[in-house]
């Protein structure tokens, strides 16, 4: 199998006042697999997110490499490192984060706006998008008249409207009760598996973790294979 992910070396240092600072990551590193699902667990406050920020190119290590598809992206521009994420990286958090004043239709066709897709193709993929999670009848609701399973689902379209290859989620089902969590979860799986992109999921569900390929452990800022 081929890398679409790498990271290298990662180390990340947070200053907490005088004297202090926090070690996040300490020359981590993991590579993800074409087609691959893995599961990152690690203690509250590990820095998962931390990880997650920076594997998305939404945040800088103090040190390290990340490697898309081959192409290392740590020393490019914010433009170069903007239209990567845009194009090959969506992501999903434990709180939904839809715009309130959109409809679910909306909340996923405007992503593909800003990529420059017409309304036609962005509309048709949107509700390609509900149809596959069972929100068809949903697709006029705002995220207030959704319930906390559908207002995520919704979440998981958005992250897919532009066809990443590499889906980066974080707690995803943590919000939600543990019935609900295993629907929307195998909602998740479903896309993922459907699409054929890779994913890293963090979660603090272990029963989550092992319906994944594999799972990665961060652990006093290294990363290690459970």
């Amino acid at each position: 199998m081929s890398e679409i992910l790498r990271l290298t070396g990662l180390s990340k240092t947070y200053k907490k006042g005088q004297p202090g600072e926090v070690v996040v990551l300490s020359d981590a590193s993991f590579s993800l697999n074409k087609g691959e699902v893995v599961g990152l667990v690690a203690p509250s406050g590990a820095g998962k997110s931390t990880l997650l920020h920076i594997a998305g190119l939404l945040d800088t290590p103090d040190s390290g490499t990340v490697t898309i598809d081959g192409q290392d992206l740590s020393g490019k521009s914010d433009r170069i490192r903007t239209r990567t994420r845009r194009q090959d990286v969506g992501f999903v958090y434990q709180f939904h984060h839809l715009l309130a004043e959109f409809s679910a239709l909306e909340n996923i066709t405007l992503p593909q706006f800003a990529n420059g897709i017409p309304n036609n193709e962005a509309t048709s993929r949107a509700e390609d998008l509900l149809a596959s999670v069972g929100l068809t009848n949903r697709a006029d609701h705002r995220p207030s008249e959704l319930s906390g399973g559908e207002q995520q689902r919704v979440a998981f379209c958005r992250a897919l409207a532009n066809s990443p290859r590499i889906l980066l989620a974080d707690e995803p089902t943590g919000n939600l009760d543990p019935a609900t969590s295993d629907t929307v979860f195998a909602a998740l799986m479903a896309l993922v598996r459907g699409t054929g992109m890779s994913a890293l999921i963090a979660t603090h569900n272990m029963e989550l973790a092992k319906r994944m390929d594999r799972v990665v452990r961060l652990q006093d800022g290294q990363l290690l294979e459970v």
